[in-house]
C-alpha cells in the first residue's frame, strides 16, 4: 500500500471523481456527453470514444489535486495510456490524484429487496493486473431497494467477504452498498445497513483498511459514528440519481462526508465544447462539489 496515497485519502480535503461507467451505462454516459449510438459501430469504437472523454477530463487543467483526491477507473481505462503513461500512473505522477478501480461485474437480479453483486470469477487475475498498474484501491457496488433485514445482511456479508480478500492483497477496497434514493423505506434500510456494517467491522483486524461509498443518508450525520472506526479510511457519497444541486445541498448537511459523484459531476460536459469552454464548465462543477464536500454549514 502506498502510504503517501493513504495519507492523502484519509486526511486531505477534496472529493473522488467516479469515471468508471461500464457496460450498459457507457452508451448513456456518451449520449449525455453528446455522442449517440450512430457515431460508433461496435463496442470497441464505443470504448475508444469513452476513453477520449475520460482522457479529456483527466488531462484538463481544471482536474487537479487541489480539489480532487482520487478517481475511480473502469478496467479498460486502467489498461489504456494517457500521454505515454498508463492511466493510474498519469493520475498519480502528473496530477497527484489517487487511482481506484471498479472491480464488480454488475448486479444480480433483485431478491429479498436487494441486488447482490454478480460473481467475480476473474477477481484474482484482475487484482494482479491492478497491482501491476499501480492501482491503490478498488470499488464494488450492490443496491438495496427495501428495508429487508435478510437482504441487507447478505449484501454486507458479500461486500465484506470480498473486501477482506482485496485488503489482504494490499489494496483499500471501497465497499458500496447503495440504498436506492427512491425507496419508500430508505431511512429504515439505512438503519439496518449501518448496524450490519458495524457487525462486520468488529470482525476485522485493526490493521485492515476499508472505505465506504453510500447514498446520502435520510438522517444527516447517520454515518458519523462509522467514520470514527480506525478501520474506516473515509466515507464517500454517491449522487444516486439526485441532480448535482440536490446532491450538493444534501451533502452539506453531513459532516466529513465527501462526494464520489459520476453523473452529477459530468452532466454539463459536452463533446461539442471548445477546450476552453470544457475546462471552465468542469472547473465550476468541481468547485461546487468540492465546496459541498469540504465546507459544511
Amino acid at each position: 500500500m502506498n502510504q503517501r496515497q493513504l495519507t492523502a485519502i484519509k486526511n486531505f480535503d477534496g472529493f473522488i471523481a467516479a469515471l468508471d461507467q461500464s457496460g450498459g451505462s457507457t452508451p448513456k454516459a456518451l449520449k449525455a456527453y453528446g455522442i449517440d449510438e450512430s457515431q460508433y459501430k461496435n463496442e470497441e469504437e464505443m470504448y475508444d470514444l469513452v476513453q477520449d472523454m475520460r482522457s479529456r477530463i483527466i488531462t484538463s487543467k481544471s482536474f487537479t489535486s487541489e480539489h480532487i483526491l482520487a478517481a475511480i477507473l473502469f478496467e479498460k481505462t486502467m489498461d489504456r495510456q494517457i500521454d505515454g503513461l498508463f492511466t493510474a500512473d498519469y493520475l498519480w505522477n502528473e496530477k497527484g490524484i489517487v487511482p481506484f478501480l471498479k472491480i464488480d461485474n454488475g448486479l444480480a437480479e433483485q431478491k429479498d429487496g436487494v441486488q447482490l453483486m454478480k460473481p467475480i470469477p476473474e477477481l484474482d487475475k484482475l487484482l494482479k493486473r491492478a497491482k501491476e498498474r499501480n492501482i491503490f484501491g478498488t470499488k464494488m457496488r450492490s443496491v438495496i431497494h427495501e428495508a429487508n433485514i435478510d437482504g441487507i445482511k447478505k449484501i454486507v456479508e458479500q461486500q465484506f467477504e470480498i473486501g477482506k480478500r482485496i485488503a489482504d492483497l494490499g489494496f483499500v477496497p471501497i465497499i458500496e452498498p447503495e440504498v436506492d434514493i427512491h425507496s419508500s423505506t430508505k431511512k429504515e434500510a439505512e438503519e439496518i445497513l449501518i448496524s450490519e456494517i458495524e457487525k462486520q467491522l468488529e470482525k476485522l483486524d485493526q490493521s485492515v483498511k476499508i472505505m465506504l461509498k453510500v447514498s446520502i443518508p435520510t438522517v444527516a450525520g447517520a454515518y458519523s459514528k462509522l467514520m470514527e472506526d480506525p478501520r474506516v479510511v473515509r466515507i464517500v457519497a454517491l449522487s444516486g440519481g439526485y441532480s448535482r444541486d440536490e446532491a450538493n445541498e444534501l451533502l452539506k448537511k453531513n459532516p466529513k462526508l465527501i462526494a464520489s459523484f459520476s453523473r452529477a459531476l459530468l452532466s454539463d460536459l459536452s463533446a461539442k465544447q471548445t477546450q476552453e469552454e470544457f475546462d471552465l464548465v468542469l472547473l465550476d462543477t468541481i468547485k461546487e462539489v468540492y465546496s459541498a464536500s469540504v465546507i459544511k454549514h
